[in-house]
């Protein structure tokens, strides 16, 4: 994996992903595809991480993508070569079994909002930037923005964002429920590890269990729903954290949860 592309940091059960090309505003190519796949493959597998936060490196979270921004004469070639791991960074993201947030630290344009998209919280720098310019350039998100955007905030917002191509400030984003939060940008690492630090004290298998539920859940009919609910709370009574945590209530101490 080029080690350039992607920092990977581990501590305290957080993982850390930081996308690293600043000079040209973290945008996403066929190689940082690639490295973030294999570094989300390496959280996943790693029983010692319980949560992920994504950023980018410097003052933006991602521009975009190679793919989004290059001449119309070079893009037959480019989606042969690279749409099957650029194309798909945003499920590269959301296939992380942990929870996963999302550190906006600057704009997020094109497939960089998709990849933010894909994550289960997202708090903001109160500089960044969001949309969706590709209409703009003849083109329509490529990644799952059409269909994640509106299921976060709803379908008619979604497409008024996506067929105006409008920029919206993270003031914005946070009124219509696309960031969880905004904060001062000098905050935003506090902040975001705050509340993955908080997380890390709760059961790691129930974590799971919960992101599953809600995101599997939403596909789902009612009942559907609240079979998998019940499935997944019924798994969770054959772990020692439940015994854990049963036994730390009635202590009235702190669990010490394994993930097991």
């Amino acid at each position: 994996m080029p080690d350039s592309l992607i920092v990977f940091q581990k501590s305290n059960h957080i993982a850390q992903i930081t996308l690293n090309r600043p000079s040209i505003g973290n945008v996403i190519n066929l190689q940082l595809g690639q490295a973030l796949e294999e570094t989300c493959r390496q959280a996943n597998e790693d029983e010692s991480i319980y949560v992920v936060i994504i950023t980018g490196a410097g003052d933006i979270f991602c521009a975009g993508s190679t793919l989004e921004q290059s001449r119309k004469s070079r893009r037959k070639q480019l989606i042969t070569e690279e749409m099957g791991t650029q194309y798909n960074v945003a499920t590269t993201i959301a296939s992380v079994e942990k929870p996963v947030i999302a550190a906006i630290n600057g704009d997020a344009f094109g497939q960089g909002l998709e990849l933010a998209l894909a994550c289960d919280i997202r708090i903001a720098s109160s500089t960044a930037r969001l949309g969706f310019p590709n209409v703009a350039r003849g083109i329509i998100p490529m990644d799952g923005g059409t269909q994640r955007l509106s299921r976060i905030i709803g379908k008619g917002k979604a497409l008024e964002l996506i067929l105006m191509a409008d920029t919206i400030s993270a003031g914005e984003a946070e009124k219509i429920g696309l960031v969880s939060k905004v904060v001062a940008p000098e905050s935003l690492a506090a902040e975001v590890n705050a509340l993955a630090k908080a997380m890390t004290t709760k059961a790691p298998i129930a974590l799971r269990y919960i992101k599953e539920a809600v995101h599997k859940g939403t596909d789902m009919t009612l009942e559907q729903g609240l079979r998998l609910e019940a499935d997944l709370y019924f798994l969770l009574h054959t772990t020692s954290d439940r015994t854990e945590g049963i036994q730390a209530f009635s202590q009235k101490r702190t669990p010490e949860f394994k993930g097991k």
